[in-house]
């Protein structure tokens, strides 16, 4: 051993000691500390492995308990397809009128997402059929190609085809499938039907 080996190694005294057990070869190595770092080592009480595993585990949150965290509140009865088309329409009798038509399609389209507002509907229903479910539009370009505009908001038949909102009526003139068909087609076609102000 060199004379720069033995000044490495004089700090510390290192013992290896080598073991069979089993079959399988084990070695231990220990270090014992330098005179020097005795005294600092003894103010400092040793920590065990398993000691820092339990601490860590006191400051996280039970699995359960994290579950709880994260996870939604409970809904209640039946809340949980309360944005489906049908339980729309049961939740509450909507009067079969104008009033009555746009308020459950503005129920329809807050469940699918559809922007919409009641003033918005109203005023662009008022310039195409004046609130008659059953209009029809017998003289523009659509009705000479024989797919005349129909329905509270003169929705052609391609059109409610496309944008027909499954659970509604598949019906051009019922005046909810017919309001909701369009509010959808706006939606896509001009961001809202609010952005609506003449033809369409």
């Amino acid at each position: 051993m060199t004379a720069t080996t033995r000044r490495i190694l004089n700090p510390r005294k290192t013992s290896l000691a080598c073991i069979a057990a089993s079959g399988a070869a084990a070695c231990a190595l220990s270090l014992a500390p330098h005179p020097a770092h005795a005294t600092e080592r003894a103010h400092t009480a040793p920590v065990s492995i398993s000691a820092i595993a339990a601490a860590h585990t006191a400051q996280q949150p039970d699995h359960a308990e994290k579950a709880a965290q994260h996870s939604p509140a409970k809904k209640a009865p039946g809340a949980e397809h309360a944005d489906t088309v049908a339980e729309i329409v049961k939740s509450k009798k909507y009067s079969n009128n104008l009033d009555g038509w746009i308020r459950e399609s503005l129920a329809i389209m807050k469940a699918k997402h559809i922007p919409g507002s009641y003033q918005g509907l109203y005023r662009n229903i008022m310039r195409e059929s004046s609130g008659n479910p059953h209009a029809q539009n017998n003289w523009d370009v659509n009705a000479r190609n024989g797919i005349p505009s129909k329905g509270l908001l003169q929705v052609i038949q391609p059109t409610f085809d496309t944008y027909h909102v499954k659970g509604t009526k598949n019906s051009l003139t019922d005046p909810v499938a017919n309001i909701v068909a369009a509010a959808n087609y706006a939606a896509d076609k001009y961001g809202s039907m609010d952005n609506v102000n003449s033809a369409y």
